[in-house]
């Protein structure tokens, strides 16, 4: 079996290069080629943003209001 390769984006905001990186190397510290920085690399792998955000929405919340505010306390009469 071939070992797994990672791509991770440098998060340096001069640089954000997309890195290959060995899977062994997950929870452990690269340096980008590119810039020099150090990135850790994440132990699991992480969602998707639009999966993320499709979750969140099917998980409650209020419902009707997606304006992303939260609702004003009941005032005490």
């Amino acid at each position: 079996m071939a070992s797994e390769t990672l791509r991770i984006m440098c998060p340096a905001l001069s640089c954000r290069k997309i890195l290959a990186v060995p899977a062994n190397s997950r929870g452990k510290h690269v340096r980008c080629k590119n810039c020099g920085a150090t990135i850790r690399v994440p132990e699991k792998a992480v969602a998707p943003v639009a999966a993320a955000a499709g979750a969140e929405g099917a998980a409650g919340g209020s419902g009707g209001d997606k304006s992303g505010k939260q609702p004003k306390p009941a005032q005490a009469a």
